[in-house]
């Protein structure tokens, strides 16, 4: 078992806040020392409440999902041999009604794009294989009942 944690700070300041017309901009800072701006979406909290420069829990999401699966697929790649040079997703969460008709990340796209070199480049099957590895090994993916599709392409 590991433990994992961060600090997530917001104040109101001089802020009425009763209104509801308050700065969703708060703070994450992590154990490494990373402080990151998180605010409210846009989407859900119009500018000014909310900061379109902090990262909000949705994208925060994705992105997890997203790093977790590469952490997995670049670990899995490297004990198989195959070396990658370079590693680009482009991520993509939904945030739409869930069956219960409640707002919910209904589902994430991987579009991981590798650019492989060395010696013994992997077929279109072995990354395959390699990409469902890293999804059943991610403890995000395990984590959530979001459905969560990867659609890989390589990089020349």
């Amino acid at each position: 078992m590991s433990r994992h944690t961060a600090n997530v700070a917001w104040q109101r300041g001089e802020q009425p806040y009763t209104d509801l017309r308050y700065s969703r901009r708060h703070t994450w800072r992590f154990d490494g020392g990373a402080v990151v701006a998180g605010s409210a979406s846009p989407h859900s909290v119009p500018v000014p409440m909310s900061d379109p420069t902090g990262v909000d829990p949705e994208e925060a999401f994705v992105a997890s999902v997203s790093s977790c699966h590469m952490l997995w697929f670049l670990a899995i790649a490297a004990k198989r041999g195959h070396r990658i040079d370079d590693y680009v997703d482009d991520a993509e969460g939904f945030l739409e009604r869930d069956g219960d008709g409640r707002m919910s990340m209904t589902r994430v796209v991987l579009r991981p794009r590798i650019a492989f070199s060395g010696e013994h480049p992997p077929s279109s099957a072995d990354i395959a294989a390699m990409h469902d590895e890293a999804h059943h090994a991610c403890y995000i993916a395990n984590s959530v009942k979001t459905a969560i599709t990867v659609e890989a392409s390589s990089r020349p």
